[in-house]
């Protein structure tokens, strides 16, 4: 290989020549450094990070506590496979995650590598379990890109299109958002309808007891961030324990803090899940994922049946139990909670005078603001916000769309975020949103 000619070329242009178009990237920059909400480019140009790398970083980049366990650990143990050794880091992570985790009683923890590898496993403990081979999930979620993660997954550009057939046995109901209830229609009455367009999918879709799980996102993440009402999770959770389905809770983005609580299913009191599904921030960046649920349930499979190579690897596990710690000592979740009432005001705000910003809502520091191109048809507006998005970048601020029809920007700033950096942050999404707005006027 000549070494002299790729040295040559500029890492953008080893990004088109060398990756697939398949992956995505919506800033096209080359980010060589980064500390807590601040990143540099390979040119030294300094931007503000609200996208967190998709809700990875509650703790910030390059956090100084953390980048000293994993060196420290990387200097005793880098991997030994937790099914030919023990590891200390998994054990002690295993503990922590179970004695945080918001389920009553005791309970286990896997550990696994990314969101999707938490989500399959969480399905495949249920179907043991329960004997049974049906999911139900739910209309604009976002569970994975594996076969049985997009089965789940509820977007089919860019994600599901040429890539069935999906795994059989999923069925789908819609997502109770209230931003979308019929005009006219109260809120409660909606929640009510949800609820039984639940119960009647039971006479309609599939019978109660051939379903093994279901699986709902507490706040959609890639759907838009829109969050779940207390009284239809409280009716799913009613649901699963009378038709004993397994009730899985999707905290893979609203876990560790984000929300304003540690997880965003303490918001709902008593849900009590029989499983919880966690990653991205758990390991501040680097690759981990856990399911944490009743023995019972996790320990229903041969030995064997679980698992893989890296998971658990003792450099994440060190690092996730370094998170957890600063989570709770730093009260990261009150940080959220107020990040988020920052943000929600200021978007608010702006709402009164931007007709084209039809919602602003979320949990704590996992806020989203929907475009419409008006309010009465609330028909989503795309482009405005890929022209909104490209205006944040050319002001350096790094932010990432979701929804549907990618017609909303979620905000997903670290938690260590200081007041200046947030407030300087929200001034130039502003100053983006007002430039857009004009120029598509």
């Amino acid at each position: 290989m000549d070494t002299q000619i790729i040295a040559s070329k500029s890492l953008l242009q080893l990004h088109s020549q060398y990756v697939p178009k398949g992956v995505s990237v919506q800033n096209k920059v080359v980010i060589t450094r980064a500390q807590g909400a601040r990143m540099w480019d390979e040119e030294g140009n300094e931007y503000l990070d609200f996208a967190g790398g998709i809700g990875v970083l509650n703790v910030g980049n390059a956090q100084p506590e953390i980048v000293q366990v994993v060196s420290e650990q990387a200097q005793k143990l880098f991997h030994t496979c937790i099914h030919v050794t023990l590891n200390e880091p998994y054990l002690r992570l295993v503990e922590q995650l179970c004695n945080i985790a918001p389920i009553d009683g005791e309970k286990k923890a896997l550990l696994l590598n990314s969101g999707a590898e938490a989500v399959e496993n969480a399905i495949k403990v249920a179907k043991s379990y329960t004997g049974r081979s049906a999911v139900i999930a739910f209309e604009s979620a976002f569970h994975g890109r594996t076969t049985l993660g997009l089965s789940l997954t509820s977007k089919v550009h860019p994600y599901k299109a040429k890539f069935g057939p999906f795994v059989p046995e999923v069925y789908r109901l819609p997502f109770p958002n209230l931003y979308r209830k019929p005009e006219g229609q109260s809120a409660q009455d909606f929640i009510d309808e949800s609820i039984a367009t639940l119960q009647r999918a039971f006479d309609t879709y599939v019978n109660a007891d051939d379903v093994a799980a279901i699986i709902i996102e507490p706040v959609q993440g890639e759907g838009g961030f829109v969050v779940a009402p207390p009284r239809y999770m409280q009716a799913l959770r009613d649901i699963c324990t009378e038709h004993g389905i397994v009730f899985i809770v999707d905290e893979i983005q609203t876990g560790f803090a984000r929300t304003g609580k540690l997880f965003a299913t303490e918001h709902y009191e008593g849900l009590n899940p029989d499983i919880i599904t966690m990653a991205k921030s758990m390991g501040a960046g680097l690759p981990i994922s856990a399911v944490v649920g009743r023995p019972a349930i996790l320990d229903s499979t041969e030995v064997g049946g679980l698992g893989g190579t890296y998971g658990g690897n003792p450099l994440a596990a060190a690092a996730s139990l370094k998170v957890i710690e600063i989570m709770e000592r730093d009260e990261l979740a009150s940080r959220a909670q107020q990040i988020g009432e920052k943000s929600v005001a200021m978007l608010s705000r702006l709402q009164e005078r931007i007709p084209f910003i039809g919602d602003v809502r979320g949990l704590g520091a996992m806020v989203g603001v929907e475009f419409v191109r008006d309010s009465a048809s609330k028909e989503p507006y795309p482009e405005l916000v890929a022209l909104i998005s490209q205006k944040c970048f050319e002001k350096r601020l790094v932010t990432v769309k979701a929804g549907v029809y990618s017609n909303v920007i979620r905000l997903l700033c670290p938690l260590v975020i200081t007041d200046e950096e947030l407030e300087e942050g929200l001034a130039r999404l502003e100053s983006a949103i007002t430039e857009a707005v004009a120029e598509l006027s």
